[in-house]
């Protein structure tokens, strides 16, 4: 949801940390997790010297990253109409290993054929599943890709902490946060006949009429002159 924008931000950003280049990360430089890579091709010049480098990465603000993660993976994964929690989820997801595997694994929890896009028809199976199921269900497999990738070795700690806090936060939101508006509920409907009067003295005016209606329709029959 669009309110849960910044919320998110500042968490994935909390996971992504500052400024690191470790040589077996096949990212390569990066800072408040963004790329080198990302960096260039979207031309942030940090340091206005006309070129991208590892200088403009070491430099960069998180007001600069915000504009990256909205345009490069929340907006890109729908996150202002995916359910709280679920948003976040898939969001940090789609930062740590990509937006369409990130968007595959939640059309494959959902049943949606999975085109890596998260359209109107994955929007709508989202709508039918429980918030906290889904978040449990997207972070369990997001773990499994994980535990199967070569460098789980050296960057399983990390990214096993990571997939926790995730979950957990997640699962709060989802839970705390409030879903979208529920329509006012409609006005009773008028019953179709009226409601009996319980009052005594309605009840007894009522066998009254209902006696003089029987004796006068005997005395008729029988000849018996009436008053």
């Amino acid at each position: 949801m669009e309110s849960n924008f910044q919320r998110s931000l500042t968490a994935v950003l909390a996971h992504e940390g500052g400024y690191v280049n470790h040589p077996r990360d096949p990212g390569g430089a990066t800072n408040l997790g963004v790329t080198i890579g990302t960096a260039k091709r979207l031309g942030l010049d940090v340091d206005g010297d006309g070129d991208t480098d590892i200088v403009d990465i070491k430099l960069l603000k998180p007001a600069d990253a915000g504009k990256v993660y909205r345009a490069e993976y929340w907006n890109r994964v729908k996150g202002d109409q995916l359910p709280a929690g679920v948003d976040y989820a898939v969001f940090d997801f789609a930062v740590n290993s990509g937006v369409s595997r990130a968007s595959i694994y939640l059309q494959e929890i959902v049943g949606v054929a999975p085109d890596g896009r998260i359209g109107p028809l994955t929007l709508q199976a989202v709508e039918q599943w429980d918030s906290v199921a889904l978040v449990e269900a997207l972070c369990g497999k997001r773990m499994s890709f994980l535990k199967r990738l070569s460098t789980w070795s050296t960057f399983g700690k990390g990214w096993s902490s990571r997939v926790t806090g995730v979950l957990r936060l997640a699962k709060d939101m989802a839970i705390t946060m409030p879903a979208k508006p529920s329509k006012p509920a409609a006005p009773a409907a008028a019953p179709d006949t009226p409601k009996t009067s319980k009052s005594p003295l309605a009840a007894i005016v009522a066998v009254a009429i209902a006696l003089g209606a029987g004796l006068y329709q005997f005395a008729k029959a029988n000849g018996v002159p009436l008053p």
